[in-house]
């Protein structure tokens, strides 16, 4: 019979601890589509123009910086469980407080406060399977693939709430983050203060830390400008009308998760960085080609491709980390702190140009971060094949 913990190599004793892992950051994937869903309805709520739009989207990240980097820390100070859920509930907080006001500094706090939670729940998640999974790459693409089930489920809220009221998808999203939370206090996870290993303090000093983190900070520019504005490209430039341009989103993360199963399965068998620029040049493709075309079929095929192909780049890239940094919590924190501040500037600068070129034109910068993002696949590959 067959056992998804014996399949990820997990101690028997952990397994619940795991299961708990996968729930927690599928309620953070709700979170971070739901955000996008009613960025359209929220603006128009209260008045917001495309750049503090943007500005909102770029709060959010930065919640997100913050949270990815004390969370590397406060686990040594009080505990892996009391820094997960305090800083966790940035996300109840930051969700309540954006239905409550327009004020637009509120509103960047209640941004940020969802990042907050957001890069917490990122950081304890991703270091808890890399300890316990000795199938590394198949328990973090399947901890990411628990990420888009909840990322796909968020937009029928919004579609569900938006006829009576934007307000009331935050509020169901905040009740199963409540749960999450909940689930966080009833488990395993350490309440002791974590004592630091040796050479963790350091500063990560390889080659391939920083490739990876460099590969990550560019995938992190395309995936938070894509996942923030899809919405809201898709209806302003009236390809779909509103309620398709936001299931458009679902079906995004509906192959996101098909294809993080698949790479959770074919990664073992196969050479990681090969994948991870398959994926890269299929992303690229398919992002141009649904920028460039006016056919809507051809834009839904693209999305699609699009979805399926920047599925296991994040957890793939992630997996090639050497084993000290993928169980370090402050190492972890690096890497995805310094790879989040292009999640922090390019939906800002999409928001700029769309003001001056049109949403179309803003979507279109994306394309730049993606040939990069290729650019240092191909070296990355070259480096492994050169060390062999």
């Amino acid at each position: 019979m067959f056992s998804l913990g014996s399949f990820l190599g997990v101690e028997k004793e952990n397994r619940g601890l795991l299961y708990r892992i996968y729930f927690i950051f599928f309620a953070s994937g709700m979170m971070s589509t739901l955000l996008g869903a009613i960025l359209p309805e929220l603006g128009e709520s209260y008045s917001l123009d495309y750049a503090f739009r943007g500005v909102l989207l770029s709060a959010h990240q930065i919640g997100n910086l913050i949270a990815v980097i004390a969370s590397g820390y406060i686990p040594y100070l009080i505990g892996r469980k009391k820094s997960t859920v305090i800083l966790g509930s940035g996300i109840v907080l930051g969700l309540i407080l954006m239905t409550l006001t327009g004020n637009p500094a509120l509103l960047f706090i209640a941004f940020a406060l969802t990042g907050v939670g957001r890069g917490t729940m990122s950081n304890i998640t991703n270091v808890v399977v890399g300890e316990n999974a000795s199938n590394k790459a198949a328990g973090l693409n399947l901890l990411h693939a628990s990420f888009a089930i909840g990322a796909f489920i968020a937009p029928f809220i919004a579609i569900a709430a938006i006829p009576s009221s934007w307000r009331y998808a935050p509020v169901a999203v905040s009740i199963v983050m409540l749960f999450a939370l909940f689930l966080v206090l009833m488990s395993r996870l350490s309440s002791a203060r974590s004592e630091r290993k040796k050479g963790e303090a350091g500063l990560p000093r390889t080659l391939g830390f920083w490739l990876n983190t460099a590969i990550m900070f560019m995938y992190l520019c395309a995936e938070a400008s894509l996942i923030g504005w899809l919405v809201t490209y898709f209806q302003d430039t009236g390809v779909f009308p509103d309620s398709i341009s936001t299931m458009m989103q679902s079906c995004l993360w509906i192959m996101i998760l098909i294809g993080r199963l698949t790479c959770a399965v074919v990664s073992p068998h196969m050479n990681k960085n090969i994948l991870i620029l398959i994926l890269g040049l299929m992303m690229t493709f398919f992002f141009v080609l649904m920028v460039v075309s006016s056919s809507p079929v051809i834009i839904a095929i693209a999305v699609f491709g699009t979805g399926l192909s920047m599925s296991g780049i994040y957890p793939t890239t992630l997996s090639t980390m050497e084993d000290r940094y993928n169980s370090s919590t402050s190492a972890t924190g690096i890497c995805i702190g310094t790879a989040t501040v292009g999640a922090i500037v390019m939906p800002s600068i999409i928001g700029m140009v769309a003001e001056h070129a049109g949403i179309k034109g803003g979507i279109a910068t994306i394309s730049a971060a993606l040939l990069i993002m290729v650019v240092l696949m191909i070296i990355k590959l070259g480096v492994s094949l050169k060390r062999r």
